[in-house]
């Protein structure tokens, strides 16, 4: 536990207690506050009172009488589409709103430190794709070099909850927009931006108001280090904003796809080869290719990432290249869950936008896509130029029918379920073919979260007949 420093003695609200907020409450008391905790879920309520806690209800009169900050669960809106009330009542009677990611920067040093050789340090990354891919592959490279590491934020524990860093150790965060537009306090050592891509536009105001949560990350903490996907604009204008010239080496240009040999450091990766160039030379390269864990463009690009990031902390690129040939990939994102008569079944249920899908559709060769759910605005019109590889869509979900408009001439079949769905994709697939999950759509309609709907697809292809 990172106990929060600063308000010992203090009254300080929290509002959501989910994972994180009953994390945020035992780091509170641990610091000396005292915790008013509230949920307008009666089950959270009940859950936070079998653990100890008692409640207060904060929307009560008078309730932030006295109270420090309020601390908010990532999850509530704090202005658009609108402010949930209770933090409205805190912004009109001046009580400071932060969240756990606020509170853990502003803690997580202490005196300890003055007595280690190295500093513990902290990775964040952000971005709309391959966030969580990056993070676990950043922690896995560190982990096989030795080093102390732990992970945290939108992925393993709260925030609130690892353990204090020892002598030399690295916290890896992944962060979501949510995350980081609220936090007070963002002073990462390197900071990871991914790619952009539009998603949670109604929380945010649109799309610049979701590039700004992410850019706050930046702009606030200033890291000693930013690596920079630089594949779409907002990368190219937030690299540039960040650096001083070309040849800053404060700010690592990554990209899948493009040769970036122009600056003063860059990590890029082309025809499945990952190469670093610094002050315009190669100074080294490694074939990606036959890195299972890592499919397709799109995770070249985290690999890229990763790599950067973990050179910025004195990893060697051999050290990188052999834990990337370890890294056995995230379940629900590219995930090979089984192989039968040639066939390769491929969990990708995080793919729960179109571009996400999208890279999903380019990483393999012939493939028989499942998608459907909860379809987004605009539908899968922004995969029509990637559906040459697919011979066969099965489409699940309350926006199957809508989908199959959108698929012109690819062959399609409305499959409703995911039993349906498997079973004839299955049943139809020759030796060679990839049997692909990649929803481009939201669970909610068939299942609570896409957690769900991979292992349900996962389990669905492992009930198969044999070959």
């Amino acid at each position: 536990m990172i106990p929060v420093r600063g308000y010992a003695g203090a009254k300080v609200a929290v509002l959501g207690l989910g994972r994180s907020g009953l994390a945020t409450a035992r780091a509170l008391v641990a610091g000396g506050a005292e915790a008013l905790l509230w949920d307008d879920s009666p089950e959270a309520r009940a859950k936070a009172e079998a653990e100890g806690f008692s409640l207060t209800d904060l929307g009560k009169h008078g309730a932030f009488d006295g109270v420090a900050a309020l601390i908010t669960s990532p999850g509530i809106p704090h202005l658009y589409p609108s402010p949930h009330k209770l933090i409205a009542r805190a912004m009109e009677a001046g009580v400071p709103v932060d969240n756990d990611i606020g509170l853990f920067f502003r803690s997580f040093a202490t005196q300890d430190w003055d007595g280690f050789d190295v500093a513990p340090k902290v990775v964040a990354v952000t971005g709309s794709n391959g966030k969580s891919t990056t993070t676990a592959l950043i922690t896995h490279i560190l982990a096989e070099a030795g080093r102390e590491v732990q992970m945290a934020g939108n992925i393993g524990r709260g925030v609130l909850d690892i353990d204090p860093a020892g002598d030399g150790g690295v916290v890896v965060l992944e962060l979501s927009s949510y995350q980081t537009e609220l936090a007070r306090a963002l002073t990462p050592d390197v900071a990871v931006f991914t790619n952009l891509s539009p998603d949670h536009l109604d929380r945010h105001g649109g799309m610049g108001g979701y590039f700004a949560a992410k850019r706050r990350l930046f702009a606030e903490g200033g890291p000693d280090r930013a690596v920079v996907g630089v594949d779409e604009g907002e990368g190219v204008f937030l690299a540039n904003q960040l650096a001083g010239a070309a040849g800053d080496d404060r700010v690592i240009r990554i990209s899948s796809g493009q040769k970036l040999e122009g600056f003063g450091w860059s990590v890029f990766a082309r025809k499945g080869f990952l190469a670093e160039w610094r002050k315009g030379r190669q100074v080294a390269a490694i074939d990606l290719r036959e890195v299972a864990g890592l499919p397709g463009a799109h995770n070249h690009q985290n690999a890229c990432a990763a790599y950067a990031a973990c050179r910025t902390l004195g990893l060697s690129p051999r050290e990188i290249e052999g834990a990337l040939r370890t890294f056995s990939g995230l379940p629900h994102r590219s995930q090979l869950v089984a192989e039968r008569g040639g066939v390769k079944f491929v969990n990708d249920s995080k793919a729960t936008n179109v571009d996400s899908a999208a890279k999903a559709l380019q990483a393999f060769g012939r493939i028989r896509w499942i998608a459907g759910g909860m379809g987004k605005e605009g539908g899968i019109a922004g995969v029509q130029p990637f559906l040459g590889s697919v011979v066969k869509a099965y489409l699940i979900g309350h926006s199957a029918r809508d989908f199959a408009l959108q698929l012109g001439e690819t062959p399609h079949e409305i499959c409703e379920t995911m039993e349906r769905a498997v079973a004839r994709a299955a049943a139809e697939a020759e030796s060679g073919d990839v049997v692909l999950l990649a929803p481009a759509a939201a669970s909610f309609d068939q299942y609570p979260n896409f957690e769900k709907r991979g292992e349900d697809f996962t389990a669905r292809v492992k009930a198969l007949p044999p070959v």
